[in-house]
């Protein structure tokens, strides 16, 4: 397998998590956002859509990263990433959509790019836009896991929502966010890192960290 992903890009690192969880190696490609290389004719021709990540498994190539843990969680059913039951599954989809629809696109490069460039907004009200859509966006997940405390984001060992919360808190830490008003949010991000599968693949630890 290989993934074309970029070190600081949370939807990446949610699928390097769950790689590392189901132990599966994979050759790193790195893909400078910032310097563009997402837009550049050679990846281009691997992603219609020139985004990461990108997770190329044999013949097939599949994108965005939630249907890439599910893609994963399918072909290597061990660890599993999805509760066995229904309603279970419902749960941790709804709080990864909490978070991959709600907040992450509000506050992905693209759209601060945007801020600061055709609509002129100063960095510092970009920062504000930040934080206000991660502050109010964790407050929605709090209360999600409010209703059914647990070690993890639902259980007792993690799934794709855990893949998808401990990015969105490298990035509110990133911006100097508020997350004390979420204390059930940051017991289960605090649970994850002291597994290696998030720990060893956060973006410090990234072959292409700068």
């Amino acid at each position: 397998m290989k993934l074309y992903n970029y070190f600081r890009s949370s939807a990446s690192f949610r699928v390097r998590i769950a790689l590392a969880l189901k132990g599966l190696d994979y050759d790193y490609l790195p893909v400078h956002l910032v310097k563009n290389e997402q837009l550049g004719e050679s990846y281009a021709s691997v992603s219609a859509s020139r985004l990461v990540p990108l997770l190329k498994d044999g013949d097939a190539i599949v994108t965005q990263s939630m249907a890439i843990i599910e893609y994963l969680d399918e072909t290597h059913p061990q660890p599993p990433l999805m509760p066995a039951d229904a309603l279970g599954r419902a749960r941790v989809r709804t709080l990864s959509l909490d978070i991959a629809c709600e907040i992450h696109p509000l506050n992905n490069l693209r759209v601060l790019r945007y801020l600061v460039g055709p609509m002129k907004i100063a960095e510092e009200e970009k920062d504000r836009w930040y934080r206000h859509w991660v502050e109010t966006g964790l407050e929605t997940v709090e209360r999600q896991l409010a209703t059914a405390p647990a070690r993890y984001c639902h259980g007792d060992s993690p799934t794709m929502a855990d893949c998808v919360l401990v990015p969105q808190i490298f990035n509110a830490q990133r911006f100097n966010c508020r997350v004390d008003h979420v204390p059930n949010v940051m017991r289960v991000f605090e649970a994850c890192m002291q597994l290696d599968a998030f720990a060893k693949t956060q973006p410090s630890a990234c072959p292409d960290a700068s």
